[in-house]
């Protein structure tokens, strides 16, 4: 009898746990749909949907004006890949560097690292906006510390270029860099040292260690950089607006997208449905998540097993 109540008592604790784990799945599925399938809704609505009370999220003209809207003035497909080619770039080179600065603090120990990997954790901290108007001057009158103008006489006004993002993947200082190098700082501590002191006996130096033995077992954390890096990349748009003001990269297009159909609609008059251009920009937005959406479904996967593997969670 007692054995049949504790039987009891744990079928319906198991179920009670199955319960919440589905409500709060459900819960948090809501939560990430609810946008998208909102704007999947709108984008193909026709204006007359949008004044109609019987209208909530199945339209009655289902049109794909808005979309071709979007596209014409956003000029999508050349964005595309000039967004593509930018994200994928400082991808590769954010993920080199910080891989580096991640092995140099993991392993190679000298004077001063835990104060430097202090000031690491200090950039994950600091909101990027504190730097920006130095950085914004330095990139506008960029000297390389005097060599440009002596060799010109003049400085360099790298904005409205890629090399804002270039060299500040070069220098492990790109967007959420501090991130990745404690992902792969965390990740390589993991690996035991006795495999690089085989390498080490071996007659390996550094260098041939770092790139024969540690990246080849680093793998997942390198997945995990690089999907971090090309979607932030891709979605930002604080430094890349601040950079890029004319460049043809998503954020930028998304960011003039309402000015812009303002001025086809209606020649620049304040006069345009708010309504009308909200739509669109809707649309717009839809289009700059797809390539991300599409590219999640084929690294879900790795991206996972990467997160399990470099340990920034649980």
């Amino acid at each position: 009898m007692r054995n049949s109540r504790l039987l009891s008592v744990e079928s319906w604790k198991r179920w009670l746990w199955s319960f919440v784990r589905i409500v709060l799945i459900v819960g948090l599925s809501f939560l990430i749909l609810y946008p998208i399938l909102q704007k999947i809704s709108t984008a193909i609505k026709d204006k007359e949907d949008l004044y109609s009370p019987i209208v909530v999220w199945v339209p009655i003209h289902f049109t794909w004006d808005n979309f071709k809207q979007a596209i014409t003035i956003m000029d999508y497909w050349d964005t595309l890949v000039n967004t593509f080619a930018l994200s994928a770039s400082t991808t590769i080179l954010t993920a080199a560097t910080c891989a580096l600065a991640g092995y140099g603090f993991a392993r190679l120990k000298f004077k001063g690292s835990n104060l430097l990997f202090a000031g690491v954790i200090l950039t994950i901290l600091v909101p990027p906006s504190t730097i920006l108007i130095p950085l914004y001057l330095n990139l506008k009158d960029f000297t390389l510390m005097g060599l440009i103008p002596l060799l010109t006489g003049k400085s360099a006004n790298l904005l409205n270029t890629y090399w804002p993002f270039i060299l500040t993947a070069l220098t492990a200082n790109s967007l959420k860099a501090g991130l990745y190098i404690f992902i792969f700082r965390q990740f390589f501590r993991g690996i035991p040292k006795e495999v690089e002191e085989a390498a080490y006996i071996d007659g390996a130096g550094v260098g041939k260690t770092f790139s024969r033995i540690m990246l080849p077992n680093a793998i997942p954390a390198i997945i995990t950089v690089l999907l971090f890096s090309f979607v932030w990349q891709w979605n930002d748009s604080f430094f890349t607006t601040t950079y890029l003001a004319s460049g043809k990269v998503m954020s930028v297009q998304l960011a003039a997208l309402p000015y812009n159909l303002n001025s086809l609609v209606s020649g620049g008059s304040t006069q345009s449905d708010p309504f009308y251009l909200s739509m669109v920009q809707d649309t717009g937005i839809l289009l700059a998540i797809l390539p991300l959406i599409i590219i999640y479904f084929f690294v879900q996967r790795y991206f996972v097993e990467g997160i399990e593997r470099t340990g920034i969670v649980g």
